[in-house]
């Protein structure tokens, strides 16, 4: 895939969208941080810091099958122009909160404008992705997304201690808006109207897909219900890393910039895992011609790898083994993404957009129990550990569960 090609261009730009998307999403995590956050200036506590967070995951979790199909049914192009101008809107009101009501209003009203994106970009990339570059798509536009959390706390730091953090969401919604315009004037729902689209690009790429073909709704959801659960395995972990990692390195002692700096290294280690795992599990499939390993293998490898690497933090409390401890786990979890996000479209290419939305419910309700959850038992036991074990657990479910994902598989009728 060449980068100024327009299919490398799409691609670059649903990876800026997931970055900037991310930013927005994760940006409440390091304003609520110290005397110049949010927390302090409403006297919030850790539990309702944790609504906050989670409050964005509500809609999130219900626009994810419905934005899936309204992407397949009326198109991707469509479906983030509406998207970007709720979530970008959502990010304006946040700095414009007066307490904790509003806050939660606001996050609820970015959970409706991002729910859709990620599976309408899913939609997007059946169209404009070759099929044996899939797992790297998906691993890119992903580690585009861990690349929002790495600059997230640094960019919101420098705005935070400049200005307040009320300034720190209106930079991030004039990113968004700039953003929209961009997609408005490149993308195209069908990839031979593209002008610049070539004989030897429009070759490389699936045939093109009818829009509003019927769901065969009770199957799909049939084989995508394992794969969801081992999603929510893994958004288990995230949400949590994403919610907490900022505020668990200030509790270890760190100021703002430190800590900024920490939380950084830890989302940089998602960034190389989400790449890699994307490249890898194209290889494995490149080499084996075998989905199962490619995918559900790849999976439960990386799942273990990412318990063994968080086990250290329940035996130490020094600030390098922990900083190594979470960058290695998020690491190996993150490589878990290129296989995972590919499956949809290997189980059901006509309705990947939706087949992923159901996929991505399983992360989206994951961010609504782990936030609020880790911060209850923070508050209850001041153990800062104690929420990552609950990671170690989940993971090992999902390790043992991804051998029911059958991506080999595809959706028929009958299964």
């Amino acid at each position: 895939m060449k980068l100024f090609r327009p299919t490398g261009v799409v691609l670059a730009m649903l990876s800026l969208m997931y970055l900037i998307t991310y930013i927005d999403r994760v940006n409440v995590s390091t304003a609520s941080v110290g005397a110049l956050g949010f927390g302090t200036e409403f006297n919030l506590s850790k539990t309702e810091i944790g609504l906050v967070f989670s409050a964005f995951a509500y809609p999130y979790l219900i626009f994810q099958v419905i934005g899936g199909w309204v992407s397949d049914r009326f198109g991707t192009r469509r479906t983030l122009i509406a998207c970007s101008l709720i979530w970008a809107g959502a990010t304006v009101l946040t700095g414009m909160a007066g307490g904790l009501i509003s806050l939660l209003i606001a996050r609820v009203l970015l959970g409706l404008g991002e729910g859709a994106t990620f599976p309408a970009a899913t939609s997007a990339m059946s169209r404009w992705v070759a099929a044996k570059d899939r797992g790297f798509a998906q691993g890119i536009t992903h580690s585009a997304a861990r690349l929002g959390n790495a600059l997230a706390p640094a960019l919101i730091v420098t705005v935070m201690t400049a200005y307040g953090w009320r300034a720190s969401f209106f930079v991030c919604a004039a990113i968004s808006f700039a953003w929209l315009l961009g997609w408005i004037f490149i993308f195209r729902e069908n990839p031979a109207d593209h002008p610049g689209m070539t004989a030897e690009e429009r070759a490389a790429l699936p045939p093109p897909k009818p829009r509003g073909q019927p769901v065969p709704w009770g199957p799909l959801i049939k084989r995508m219900a394992p794969v969801t659960i081992v999603y929510f395995c893994y958004g288990w972990t995230l949400w949590l890393f994403l919610s907490w990692i900022p505020q668990y390195f200030q509790h270890e002692g760190q100021d703002l910039k430190s800590m900024a700096l920490f939380s950084s290294g830890v989302f940089l280690a998602g960034v190389v895992g989400d790449t890699l795992g994307g490249i890898v599990t194209d290889r494995i499939y490149a080499r084996t011609g075998n989905l199962n390993r490619a995918r559900s293998l790849m999976v439960s490898v990386c799942m273990g790898l990412t318990c063994l690497s968080l086990l250290p933090l329940m035996f130490s409390h020094d600030l390098v083994i922990s900083a190594i401890s979470l960058s290695a786990g998020f690491f190996f979890a993150e490589m878990t993404i290129g296989p995972m996000w590919a499956v949809p479209m290997d189980i059901a290419p006509d309705h990947s957009g939706t087949a992923s939305g159901l996929m991505n419910t399983g992360s989206a309700f994951a961010a609504i129990v782990s936030p609020v959850v880790g911060g209850f038992l923070i508050d209850q036991t001041g153990n800062w550990q104690l929420p990552f074990l609950g990671s170690i657990v989940l993971m090992l479910v999902g390790m043992g569960l991804a051998f029911t994902m059958r991506p080999a598989q595809r959706l028929t009728a009958e299964n």
